[in-house]
Formats: C-alpha cells, structure tokens, sequence
C-alpha cells in the first residue's frame, strides 16, 4: 500500500521528530502492509503553528472562495474513489461493495454540501439594532476514529475549511492511510499552506498533545465516550470548546403495526453493515410480547445471510475481536439464549467474529446496556409501548435509534425517544440533517447547517 512517511504540515509533506513508526495492519490477513510516522508533541506542535500561521487569511478570504476550494476538494476526492475505496478495504476490512458506497461515495457528498453551503449561507444576520456576525471560532484540533476513516475526517474538515478556520488532523492510528489520501486531496484543491495539516500518530501520544495545545481553540472528537470524557476534561481545563461524538446503544422499536418481517431484516442489517462498528447502530431491536417469538426466528434467518469473509468483514484488529467475543460470552454466561453465531473463531486467518442474534435478552442486562460495537443484536421483549419507551431510553446513551410501525404512531414514539435522530419505517440517512447525540453519546452535531455551526463564533455590533 502507498503511504507517506513524513507529516503533512504548512503545505507540504515534512519529515517527522521521531523515527518511530505505526504499523498498518490488514484486518483480513493480519499482515502489515505499511508504516507511518508515530506523530510526537513536536510534530503537534509545528503542525498547530501551521494552522495559527494561516488561519487569519483564509478565515479572511471570502465564503465564495472558500466554497470553490472546497469544490476543488470534493472533486479530488472524485478522482481518488477507486484507490480511497480499496484503502479502505485494506486498512479496515471493509467489503469493497462498502467501501466504494459509504466509506467512499458518502464523504464525496458531504463535501460537495458544504461547498454548496459555504457559498449559500449568512455568515452575518440584523437583529433591531444590531448586526450579528458569525466568524470562524480559529485553529480546529480534528481527531478522528477507524470505523468511517474518511467520512469522519470530511465531516469535520469540510465545515471547518467552509466556517473559515485552520485545522490540524490526527487520524486513528488504525487507518492512517485513507488520511494521507486524503491530505493529498486537500494538496491538489488548492487550500492554502497551513490551513490544513496532518498528523499521524497514536492518539495517547498525539492525540493527546494535540487536544492539550494553548494553540488549539476547538477540539472534535470523535470516538469512546471514555475517551471522550478525558478530552473534555482536558479542553476544560482550557476553557476551550469541544464537539464529541461518542458512544451509541441505539434502539429499533418495532411497534405491533409495523411489518415485522421487514423491520427485522432491515434492523439486523443495520448492525451487520461495516461489521457492526457503527456507533449509531441499532443494537437493541425492541419487540412486543405477542410477536417475539416470530422476530427472534426471523432474525436468525437474517443474519444466516451475512457470511464473514463475503458480507460481513473482519473487525479492525485483534484487540476489537477479543473484546466483542468477550461481550457475546457475556451474554451467554448472563442467560440471554444465543440463536445464532457466538464466539467461535469463524475464520483462520482475520479478525473476524460471527454475526451473532441473542434472545431473551433483559433491559439490565451488559449486552443491553454497554456498547458492543460488533456485529451483534439483542432482542429485547417489550409489553407496553410504556415498556418499550422506557426500555428504549433506559441506558446512558442517546445517539440514533428507530421505529417501525403506522406512521402517526411512530412519529409520537420517536418524539418521546432520549437520543439525536430517529429513523421512521427505514428512512434514510440524510447527510444534510444534523448528526449528534443526548446523554452520554455526545455534545455538539455534525453534517449541514448545524455541522458548521460546531466551527463558528458570534459577534454582535449594536448601531
């Protein structure tokens, strides 16, 4: 595989302090296939004086510049897809069909919206006597997860780059690669030197250093919420804004006049897709008493589909692997009854882990209430739609879910749900509406217009 070993700070790519390196593992085959430079406090540190060097032109070049950069990005981007997709598929196992559709296909769009929306919003509004102004909040420390490589990165870059500031980028060690793709892409688009740069590196390292930076005025992160809760601690103490996108335990309600056949087979989808390392994954799928029984064989006939190797793939490394095997051997010594899957090794070679259903699940159960984060679905029985509501937002988390079932219903379930966005009947992901969690699953939104509002400050002058 292509890699880069230097950093990519002030415009170009610039040789590391540190000769150590981070190796790049193929989930599929557990081979190394590259290195990159482990990013110290000193790469962090030229790469925040970077972003501080450049960030009062480009916070001053006008919106309708800012969108054509951001155009240029979007279509260097366009150019990449192919090799983008196949990096994806090697440093995170994701099957090539995903890859090129969501890993890649998604962040291409999203960063066409915000050249759109660069150049159509207000960035200033009256208000009686005063004018309102919002202007880029400065130099933004991105730090950003292996489970969607790139479309994390664009959805924290392209606002950024659309609201004026400067960033500094530290990828997941895991999956670097697509990152320097990435770099390249911003290279070939024109954004000025030092607007962006990127540091790769491990997040206890640089990731660290880089949130604890004076020079950083935002922190967006997003990953664990235990991870989370230590940044917000450290920006803080800064007194400096943060974002975070965090953990999910999302729940698929399936009220008695839904179709269930096809709420089942979309909601264990759901979770099959990119292995089940989807924060926003719907892991709790939530079924009346009177149709229980039917769900559970349903799901398991679902799930028999999703063959590890094929459709479903690997998990990201072996600490992954051990950890969700761990949480399926939980369950099983919990009472929850295992309909289909388990912790057998599915494969020889690979980080794979069998898509697994488990029934009888209760609400106090450990796989009902702590993120799994691999391909894993808990049914849980529900009496009531009070039960269900209460099942529904009875954990620390709050970031996606959905509901199936007689619209008008549904909509009034999902209303009184705990958690930033609902799907009804199998809506679809719209890139466009806001994206974040209540709880524990995070503070601040990602994507469209509340996306860039994350990257903005507000000024008002009184007349």
């Amino acid at each position: 595989m292509k890699a880069h070993d230097a950093m990519y700070i002030g415009g170009e790519w610039r040789p590391a302090a540190s000769t150590e390196t981070v190796p790049v593992v193929d989930p599929a085959t557990e081979q190394v296939v590259a290195r990159v430079p482990a990013g110290t406090a000193e790469d962090v540190d030229a790469a925040v004086r970077a972003a501080r060097a450049a960030f009062p032109g480009w916070a001053a070049t006008p919106p309708a510049e800012r969108a054509a950069r951001l155009g240029a990005l979007r279509d260097a981007l366009a150019a990449r897809a192919e090799e983008i997709a196949a990096t994806v598929t090697t440093e995170l196992g994701a099957p090539p069909q995903l890859a090129a559709a969501v890993h890649t296909g998604l962040p291409i769009a999203v960063a066409g919206s915000y050249a759109e929306l660069a150049a159509t919003h207000s960035f200033e509004e009256k208000v009686g006597n005063s004018t309102v102004y919002s202007e880029p909040v400065g130099v933004v420390a991105a730090i950003t997860p292996w489970n969607y490589p790139l479309h994390q990165i664009v959805a924290k870059v392209a606002p950024a780059l659309a609201a004026g500031c400067a960033i500094v980028l530290k990828p997941a060690e895991d999956t670097p690669l697509t990152a320097q793709l990435f770099a390249e892409a911003v290279h070939e688009a024109g954004v000025p030197a030092g607007v962006f740069n990127l540091v790769t590196g491990l997040g206890t390292v640089a990731g660290q250093a880089l949130a604890e930076h004076p020079g950083v005025d935002l922190v967006s992160f997003t990953g664990s919420t235990a991870v989370g809760r230590k940044i917000g601690a450290l920006a803080g103490g800064a007194v400096k804004r943060v974002a975070l996108e965090l953990g999910g335990k999302s729940a698929n309600v399936i009220l008695p006049s839904a179709d269930l056949g096809k709420a089942v087979a979309v909601g264990v989808a759901n979770v099959m897709s990119n292995s089940g390392q989807t924060c926003s994954a719907w892991t709790r799928m939530l079924v009346h008493a009177d149709q229980y029984e039917e769900a559970v064989e349903l799901a398991a006939a679902a799930v028999a589909k999703y063959v590890p190797g094929e459709r479903v793939g690997p998990l990201v490394n072996a600490r992954q692997r051990d950890r969700v095997r761990g949480y399926i051997e939980k369950g099983i010594a919990e009472g929850a009854r295992l309909v289909a899957g388990g912790a057998d090794a599915p494969r020889d070679t690979g980080y794979y882990v069998s898509p697994t259903v488990f029934a009888d699940v209760t609400p106090d159960m450990t796989i009902a209430q702590e993120e799994i984060f691999g391909p894993v679905v808990s049914i849980i029985r529900y009496e009531d739609e009070a039960d269900a509501l209460a099942i529904a937002n009875g954990t620390v988390y709050g970031l996606a879910g959905a509901v199936w079932g007689d619209p008008e219903e549904a909509v009034a379930f999902a209303r009184r749900m705990e958690t930033g966005q609902v799907d009804i009947n199998g809506g679809r992901f719209n890139p466009l509406a806001p994206f974040g969690g209540w709880k524990q699953s995070g503070v601040g939104r990602e994507l469209g217009a509340h996306g860039l509002a994350e990257y903005l400050q507000t000024k008002s002058l009184q007349f």
